[in-house]
């Protein structure tokens, strides 16, 4: 599988008020298969969010080095192959369902495909919504409008910080199936941050545990559950036997 993310021994140390320095990653290295699904799991504070953001072309290593497909991720993200989702969805509230997911098109500079567009609002579910606002969408399907928009240019690498964390638990566990169908039927390249372990069980082809900071490589799983996944997977034997492991792995903290 040819590597389309490659993080190589980095470290990250961020400036506080007052010029004392903290850091934040130290020594982390990952590696992400074209085509492959992997969760960065972890307690609050440990750096997952600052690694997806050193991927996403947002902050710069301190050492080390970050490539995406073989470039530098700023490289891509100028291109607009980089997907990037936030638990903020970050729509734009005059703009419709449409328009906000066609808005990448736009950005880059480019005239918007509509077809694309309306296939992604089926592909997310929203048909019948196209002209609705923001105001007037639940929380679960404004994050299927940030997911989209993320995937409209069809980015070589779809990234995801904590994307259904503001979500009540039967949302988000929703949330987590629609994903995993959408995810099968595109094929995207994705990086998932979650404290949620279940979560990353249930969606991730392998599973990147940090340790609290200064965030370190302190586990790797593959996820042994066949796809395509359903609820059910979820209410198995080996299922909650992992969710327990990964849960003691943290010390308790997702």
């Amino acid at each position: 599988m040819p590597t389309a993310v490659r993080v190589a021994g980095v470290s990250k140390r961020f400036r506080l008020d007052g010029g004392a320095d903290f850091l934040a990653l130290d020594r982390v290295s990952v590696s992400i298969g074209a085509g492959e699904f992997v969760a960065l799991l972890g307690p609050s504070g440990c750096g997952k969010s600052t690694l997806l953001r050193l991927v996403a072309a947002l902050e710069e290593p301190s050492e080390g080095q970050v490539t995406v497909a073989g470039s530098a991720p700023g490289e891509l993200a100028r291109a607009h192959r980089l997907g990037v989702a936030f638990q903020d969805h970050a729509l734009l509230p005059w703009l419709d369902v449409t328009a906000n997911i066609g808005l990448p098109f736009r950005v880059a500079g480019r005239a918007v495909d509509r077809a694309r567009v309306s296939a992604l609002i089926g592909l997310v579910g929203l048909a019948g919504f196209e002209a609705a606002k923001p105001r007037q969408l639940s929380g679960g399907m404004r994050q299927r409008v940030a997911i989209a928009r993320a995937l409209v240019l069809r980015p070589d690498v779809l990234l995801l910080d904590e994307p259904f964390g503001a979500l009540d638990a039967v949302t988000r566990r929703q949330m987590n199936i629609e994903l995993q169908r959408i995810w099968s039927e595109q094929g995207t390249t994705t990086l998932l941050v979650t404290h949620d372990v279940r979560e990353a069980l249930f969606l991730a082809d392998r599973i990147v545990v940090l340790s609290p900071r200064p965030g370190r490589v302190a586990r790797e799983l593959v996820v042994p559950f066949a796809r395509p996944r359903d609820a059910a997977v979820m209410r198995t034997e080996a299922f909650h036997r992992l969710a327990d492991e990964l849960t003691d792995a943290l010390g308790g903290g997702a």
